[in-house]
């Protein structure tokens, strides 16, 4: 959806509208949409800089980094981003502190839909886990130790500690 900074009406935008996105779109390479993201935002004009505040909820289904097992993954973000021409992209050789929620739209238009799903991506966690005490897998045998307990752990002792066992008799 692209908005058209000259087109802004004084008063601003209010849009509600869902998004639909590949899943092949998203950082995360097994990640899934679940549904369509739901966005309702403001956008707003003062001369040159366009505000945009909004938030928006989607059900991913994502990997668990440590069972390798699906799980939803709900996210309900909010947003404020402030917009600048590309003109000033330009000149502005350093960013200062301030400028780090400023971005910049080119050919005076922004597309929201670029935005909902770059904010998906930012939300990404860098290990996705389906709990923080998820235990992952076995080892040995791969069974995923959430589902019940093997005995490799029990039966296989690591041969660097084999005299450590001897001791114990």
């Amino acid at each position: 959806m692209l908005i058209e900074v000259d087109k802004i009406p004084q008063e601003g935008l209010h849009i509600v509208r869902d998004f639909e996105f590949m899943s092949v779109d998203l950082v995360e390479e097994e990640a899934v949409f679940l549904e369509p993201a739901h966005v309702e935002a403001d956008v707003n004009r003062l001369g040159d800089e366009v505000w945009i505040r909004g938030q928006m909820k989607v059900r991913l289904s994502v990997v668990c980094s440590r069972c390798l097992q699906p799980f939803d993954f709900p996210l309900d973000l909010t947003f404020d981003l402030i917009y600048l021409p590309e003109e000033l992209d330009e000149i502005k050789e350093e960013l200062e502190e301030e400028d780090i929620n400023r971005l910049f739209y080119y050919h005076r238009q922004i597309n929201l839909r670029d935005i909902i799903l770059e904010q998906i991506n930012l939300a990404f966690p860098l290990k996705p886990l389906c709990s923080e005490d998820c235990e992952g897998l076995c080892p040995i045998c791969g069974q995923v130790r959430r589902e019940g307990r093997c005995r490799c752990l029990d039966e296989r002792t690591d041969p660097r500690l084999e005299k450590l066992k001897l001791l114990k008799r």
